[in-house]
């Protein structure tokens, strides 16, 4: 019988309306559409199905199987509590990160920065909202640091609201880096306050789409969109998030706050292995030339393992993962109700640990996730 389940990976299914609802009027006007066009072939159509569809889901018996079964805005609880609640309850999840899915959309490309963070406190109060009435969701909060200062006053009223962890995107706006000294109020704030931030796909640039251009038809993702993950996205997804966590390490930032929590969701984790070894070679090669390295008491590698958590999708090799890195570094996910996380992610990293010790699959299930939020056993 397993323990309850630390699900690091889940999301809302939003509506046109839904975060334009908890805006403030000024913001609300200029927020832009809900950019269905990279949710896959008929989503502007399946909106209008919805309303019937969520009231029966409302009325249905949940069982274990509905991870099986419907994904996106078809799927039991995709932007409803107590029907997520009832979710939970089949699963047997005993916490959920929750994260938007379109909402970014609104605001997150804008330049004007009364938008972009007009956008920021309005996702943040939506979250929460829909997580406050069952403490097993944990609603992620976001985070754009394209202005130091009003990042640090997005990040205070996120923390008052009371989100679990905090998106950060992982492409830095501008000509700073996330280890800048402006910046450092954030990662203090983050530390003090015991909340993580988290790196997620969709907060870094994929494939230049020049990349794409091969002189034959661009086939569609494997959604059926436009501008989602494709194969030649795949194997490159996660350069950003590495960059942005190098940075963290090499100059300091994880050594100087070592409360400071953070997670890459959705970003795969066979490149680990790889950026472990790479930060030590980094960190002995370089050290002769660069102050900060100096500073730092431990190797880079020692600091992920301490403050850093990672999330491998279904089909990559969790085994050898383990074998490489050790236990501690890796959670898991349903992705839910996304269709990214399979149909069977409990039956995938099941076998994925036979032969590990129970202090392994404990640590893969619920210890590391509880770690990063700091929950107790």
């Amino acid at each position: 019988m397993r323990s309850a389940v630390f699900d690091a990976d889940s999301h809302v299914m939003e509506t046109e309306e839904w975060l334009p609802s908890f805006a403030d009027p000024a913001v609300r006007e200029r927020l832009s559409g809900l950019g269905l066009a990279n949710a896959g072939s008929g989503a502007a159509e399946l909106m209008a199905k919805l309303p019937a569809v969520w009231a029966e889901h409302r009325e249905a018996e949940v069982g274990p199987e509905v991870i099986a079964g419907p994904k996106g805005w078809l799927a039991p609880g995709a932007l409803d509590t107590q029907v997520r609640s009832r979710v939970l309850d089949a699963l047997g999840i005993g916490a959920q990160l929750v994260f938007p899915t379109f909402s970014l959309s609104h605001f997150s490309s804008s330049r004007d920065l009364d938008v972009l963070y007009g956008g920021t406190g309005a996702l943040n109060r939506a979250m929460c909202a829909f997580c406050e009435p069952d403490p097993r969701l944990k609603a992620v909060g976001f985070l754009p640091l394209a202005d130091p200062a009003r990042a640090v006053q997005a990040l205070d009223e996120a923390l008052e609201l009371g989100v679990a962890a905090v998106w950060i995107p992982s492409d830095m706006p501008g000509d700073i880096g996330p280890a800048h000294v402006d910046l450092e109020p954030v990662w203090a704030r983050l530390a003090e306050a015991g909340v993580p931030f988290v790196l997620h796909i969709g907060g870094g640039k994929l494939l230049p789409r020049a990349y794409h251009n091969n002189g034959r038809p661009r086939p569609a993702d494997w959604l059926g969109g436009g501008e989602n993950l494709r194969a030649k996205d795949f194997p490159v997804v996660h350069h950003s998030p590495e960059r942005f966590l190098a940075c963290l390490v090499l100059d300091g930032v994880l050594a100087r706050h070592p409360q400071l929590r953070g997670a890459a969701i959705e970003l795969g984790a066979s490149w680990v292995p790889a950026f472990l070894r790479n930060l030590d070679h980094a960190h002995k090669n370089f050290s002769r030339t660069e102050p900060l390295l100096r500073e730092l008491s431990a190797k880079p590698s020692e600091y992920v393992r301490r403050q850093l958590k990672f999330t491998p999708f279904p089909f990559e090799d969790t085994r050898w993962l383990l074998e490489q890195c050790g236990p501690e570094l890796f959670m898991f996910s349903t992705d839910y109700p996304h269709p990214e996380g399979g149909r069977h992610p409990f039956e995938h990293f099941t076998a994925a640990l036979e032969g590990f010790d129970t202090e392994v699959a404990e640590r893969f299930f619920w210890a590391n996730g509880a770690e990063l939020l700091g929950l107790s056993s």
